[in-house]
């Protein structure tokens, strides 16, 4: 049966201008954020707080855009095996609206001071516990072509000092895209990097048909003009080629767009689906739960599609 963008979630989203109760722990990477219900800095990573008030009717379509996800229930999110599965049923056999359901101001963030001031200081740091990072790796060593192909190419987008690729993991062309210079520098894995700040330019400097596989890791919910990126990236995949968006909830809360702070995370599942659907050029996106230890380790989620081959 069709997975259609029904009711139940409208009774856990609010009207206009409303605020989405936030039941589960933020998590941001930072050691310092603000918090929004004592408008004091924080010195922890982790604290309960409310969400953001929601912008624009981008959310109020999006109450008529979820399903499945609602499935997974409105309280803390501890994941069980049944709700793993609920994750992954997420972008199953969607009824996509005809039209791309959100607006301008759904991609607004708290800071909107330029990216390139934010991350102009190197942070050589991991924004996923160690027990993700296992698990994405360990999803790498399964999808990821094999060390050495002859000819493959691979770009890590919104790359830092570390991509989590497989130890010693090699190919003639793995390029790193990211905003930090230092950080780039040091990533052992790449053999080539581009600073660039796609928020302000999301066109990707490379030929049509460049690569076979394009990573994002927990930086998918930092970007303001998601459609122009995942265009790019059709246009750069090769026929068939892979692109991988893992994502946790974890976030630079200030910089994470407002429709990504506002929802949960199957609805994060869903939204990274429908940049790949309004994009054009994919296969339908799909989801998996890889979380390593659910309720006492960082959750983390994968939403990959591949460029539709042309014949």
């Amino acid at each position: 049966m069709a997975n259609r963008f029904g009711m139940k979630l409208q009774n856990r989203l609010p009207n206009l201008a409303g605020v989405y109760p936030f039941s589960a722990p933020i998590t941001t990477t930072n050691s310092v954020f603000y918090s929004y219900k004592k408008s004091k800095i924080v010195g922890k990573k982790r604290a309960f707080i409310p969400r953001r008030v929601v912008l624009g009717i981008g959310i109020s379509v999006w109450s008529q855009f979820m399903s499945m996800a609602a499935n997974v229930g409105g309280k803390s999110f501890m994941a069980s095996a049944s709700q793993k599965s609920a994750i992954e049923q997420v972008l199953k056999n969607v009824e996509w609206p005809e039209q791309f359901p959100f607006r301008d101001e759904d991609f607004q963030r708290f800071d909107e001071s330029p990216d390139t001031l934010f991350y102009e200081m190197p942070r050589f740091v991991t924004h996923i516990d160690d027990q993700a990072i296992a698990a994405l790796t360990k999803y790498y060593s399964e999808v990821l072509p094999p060390s050495n192909a002859p000819g493959v190419a691979i770009l890590d987008m919104c790359s830092s000092w570390v991509s989590h690729y497989p130890a010693g993991y090699k190919q003639e062309t793995i390029v790193g895209m990211g905003l930090n210079e230092e950080e780039l520098k040091r990533n052992p894995v790449l053999t080539e990097y581009v600073v660039q700040d796609l928020n302000s330019n999301p066109k990707l400097p490379f030929g049509d048909n460049t690569f076979d596989v394009i990573t994002n890791v927990v930086s998918v919910d930092y970007l303001t003009k998601p459609l122009d990126v995942f265009k790019e990236m059709s246009r750069i995949l090769k026929p068939g080629g892979l692109a991988i968006m893992s994502f946790s909830n974890r976030c630079f809360f200030t910089k994470a767009i407002s429709i990504w702070t506002s929802t949960g995370d199957a609805d994060h599942v869903m939204i990274v689906g429908s940049y790949f659907h309004y994009a054009g050029g994919f296969e339908p996106p799909q989801a998996v739960d890889i979380s390593p230890n659910p309720g006492r380790s960082d959750p983390m989620y994968i939403v990959y599609s591949r460029k539709i081959a042309t014949a």
